[in-house]
């Protein structure tokens, strides 16, 4: 029953991050494992911390500084720019 929980979850965030990359001119990685490991990483965090925070990113306990680690990250953009995906490869051009 938990699993199964955990995985709807996934969906969900899956298919926001989805959208979310959509509207602004990127994509989902298509590692489907990947993107998975991290969805976990991701309500894993919030469960522990309140927040969606990025799994790639240490999380300090400073809620005001943290907060620029809150998933999609304020780094996203530059990383895909120059890059061509973000540190932890959720995003991808």
């Amino acid at each position: 029953m938990i699993d199964e929980d955990i995985d709807k979850k996934i969906e969900e965030l899956n298919k926001q991050n989805d959208s979310y990359a959509k509207e602004n001119g990127f994509r989902l990685n298509p590692d489907q494992e990947t993107v998975k490991r991290i969805a976990r990483g991701l309500l894993e965090n919030e469960r522990k911390h309140g927040q969606k925070y990025c799994p790639c990113r240490r999380i300090t306990g400073d809620k005001e500084a943290d907060a620029k680690n809150i998933c999609p990250c304020v780094y996203h953009r530059q990383e895909l720019e120059a890059d061509g995906h973000c540190l932890c490869l959720l995003f991808v051009k």
